[in-house]
């Protein structure tokens, strides 16, 4: 590993200012992705800033009207345990249960699984199919970026240099809500996925209110499947409108072929798994009316 200098900045302020007088400089959150891409030389700096002590990357807040607002450096295991995201987003709960193991949970971050942007990233389908924004700060201003749009291409982003990922605010679910997160992967546990669907559902009399689809590793970045929740409104639940969604997110799909899997059973899959993921979430939506 490359010897670099080390930050840790107590504000975002001051974190904003570091990064932006030091192009090259790279935040680390948990650093489970980061530390392993230094060592093996993927990625080199001459300067990490470590962002894990700012109170605002480790907030968890809930407002009933407002929603969820999730700093971009809390570790997986707290948003795992939390009662509030367990009840009322389930998906995002049991993605951070999945991201590697128990120790890794203990650091990794979501914020950090979306800043790697990898397109297997598990965390992103389902910030993007439960509407997760991103609050983004820089040297002299703040915007909000859609989860959808923040990955550009395999390990790229749209932070600016001197921007950083503060928190996550995802809307409040309303009645009838149920989501979910599926993936294949080769092994049991600790491994990437060949691919995985994240959906949401909000259930209105027997019919699909609203829905929101996205996929994992099989795009050059994670895949919002919008024409696949759009067909879906206002369907009736049944297993021919499922099957029809599910075959839309296999048509979006550009998945390539490697050693994990072929890009013709990555289609398939993602078919399968976003009618399989549809049904789960439906299945919570019920349990959440009853």
């Amino acid at each position: 590993m490359k010897w670099f200098d080390y930050a840790a900045p107590r504000t975002v302020a001051e974190a904003a200012g570091i990064l932006a007088s030091h192009p090259g400089a790279l935040p680390l959150a948990g650093g489970t992705d980061l530390l392993g891409q230094l060592r093996s030389r993927v990625r080199e700096t001459d300067l990490v800033v470590d962002v894990k002590r700012i109170p605002e990357l480790n907030e968890i807040s809930w407002d009933a009207a407002r929603g969820l607002t999730l700093g971009a450096a809390v570790p997986c295991y707290r948003i795992s345990a939390h009662p509030v995201i367990r009840r009322a987003y389930p998906a995002l709960a049991d993605v951070a249960a999945l991201i590697g193991g128990v120790q890794i949970q203990g650091r990794a971050s979501i914020g950090g699984n979306l800043c790697n942007a990898a397109p297997s990233a598990d965390a992103v389908p389902v910030l993007i199919a439960l509407g997760a924004v991103c609050l983004v700060s820089g040297p002299g201003a703040s915007r909000e970026v859609r989860v959808e749009n923040f990955c550009t291409a395999p390990r790229r982003h749209v932070l600016e240099p001197g921007e950083i990922l503060v928190a996550f605010q995802l809307p409040p679910p309303g009645p009838g809500a149920g989501s979910y997160y599926l993936r294949f992967i080769p092994r049991n546990e600790m491994d990437i996925a060949v691919a995985g669907a994240g959906v949401a559902v909000t259930l209105d009399d027997g019919h699909i209110r609203s829905a929101r689809i996205a996929l994992a590793s099989v795009a050059p970045t994670p895949l919002f499947v919008e024409e696949a929740g759009e067909w879906l409104a206002g369907k009736p639940v049944e297993p021919q409108s499922l099957a029809a969604a599910a075959d839309l997110a296999r048509k979006a799909a550009r998945p390539i072929t490697d050693m994990r899997g072929t890009a013709e059973y990555r289609r398939h899959l993602c078919a399968v798994l976003t009618r399989r993921a549809l049904e789960a979430a439906i299945k919570r939506a019920k349990e959440e009316r009853s």
